[in-house]
């Protein structure tokens, strides 16, 4: 891991590139962040605060405090897993030793997919786990992604997109599986827009699909990628879907006129493997599967940014909800780590004077 003095000369570098810094690192935290394999998709990583993140250790889930500096365990998914709800017909199952893949944290819920089918899902504020079983049978089910939306009419729904080319749609109070789509290849990711009327479908095909969620018809394909496809997000307006590819490109598309990309932003080294907006659509972010996460500013429509440069496999990102901060996980045997980067805030007027 770079030092802080290393971090500062990037990010000085990268302003004198783009032009100004957006955000500076205040924090570099490697006390109990160490963590292994976290980098085959990048989804394990989120901040429901600016002072609260979750993500990965080995096999536990970790509540890391900005304020304490310090680390709790939520969930350790080393040991037995009995779920405490189980109806009638549900499809709950004791699991162990699960090797998490993907997850979500939001409303309180915590929802992480396994390497072999599994999903797990924990409400914070509650003693034990939920629900937990393994959703596919498939040798080769791997949870790529996990997440959670609203639907139309304001549930709380859980979507799982996995290698046996199904993506499954949950309830997140009963966690009854309520519908279950299949394509013709492996789903690395899905995401719903913000009104819950659009549901984007990537994976091992060079398209990107649009679909219904709620029926799971595809609606739209958008071409414009060359390889396979591993992000994705939804900007808050719901008109821009910015997804990112093997192709080490991100293409933002505007879903009015989904006939081709209305934008490309290039990565350095590697494929795109995640994507975020913060909660005011101000700015997107997006990291490579090691060493870069670039900043935009979607004001500027996205010619402004910043480039940071880091040392190490990317294990995820993630902007607070109220967009002050942008975490970035590390996965690194020796040098694991979160680093914390906050938004600067420029006044024109102050700047003329100083």
């Amino acid at each position: 891991m770079r030092t802080s003095r290393a971090l500062a000369k990037s990010l000085k570098k990268n302003a004198s590139t783009f032009g100004r810094v957006i955000h500076s690192m205040i924090s570099n935290s490697t006390q109990g962040l160490s963590s292994r394999q976290l980098y085959i998709f990048r989804n394990l990583l989120w901040a429901t605060s600016k002072h609260d993140v979750y993500l990965m250790q080995n096999y536990s889930v970790m509540h890391w405090s900005s304020i304490l500096r310090r680390g709790k365990e939520v969930l350790n998914v080393a040991k037995p897993i009995i779920p405490t709800l189980k109806y009638p017909g549900s499809l709950a199952q004791t699991l162990s030793r699960v090797q998490i893949s993907s997850m979500v944290v939001r409303d309180n819920l915590l929802v992480a997919g396994g390497f072999h089918g599994e999903l797990i899902c924990k409400n914070l504020n509650q003693a034990g786990v939920a629900f937990s079983a393994t959703v596919t049978a498939d040798d080769n089910a791997i949870t790529n992604a996990v997440d959670l939306y609203q639907s139309p009419t304001g549930l709380l729904r859980i979507l799982t997109a996995n290698n046996d080319t199904q993506v499954r749609v949950f309830d997140a109070e009963n966690f009854a599986c309520l519908n279950r789509f299949s394509f013709s290849w492996s789903v690395n990711n899905t995401s719903v827009s913000p009104d819950g009327k659009l549901l984007a479908v990537l994976g091992d095909s060079v398209e990107c699909l649009i679909a219904d969620p709620q029926s799971g018809k595809v609606i739209g394909n958008l071409k414009g990628h060359l390889d396979y496809s591993f992000a994705s997000a939804w900007h808050p307006d719901g008109r821009i879907l910015a997804t990112g590819n093997q192709d080490k490109t991100c293409r933002l598309w505007d879903v009015r006129n989904m006939s081709e990309s209305v934008g490309v932003l290039k990565g350095q080294m590697g494929a795109i493997r995640a994507i975020k907006f913060t909660s005011d659509g101000r700015f997107m972010a997006m990291a490579e599967p090691a060493d870069f996460v670039h900043v935009f500013d979607a004001q500027s429509d996205y010619t402004k940014g910043q480039e940071i440069d880091i040392f190490g496999e990317i294990a995820g990102i993630s902007f607070s909800p109220d967009t002050e901060a942008l975490f970035v996980g590390v996965a690194d045997r020796t040098y694991g780590s979160l680093l914390e980067f906050n938004r600067r805030h420029y006044n024109p007027y102050l700047d003329t004077i100083f």
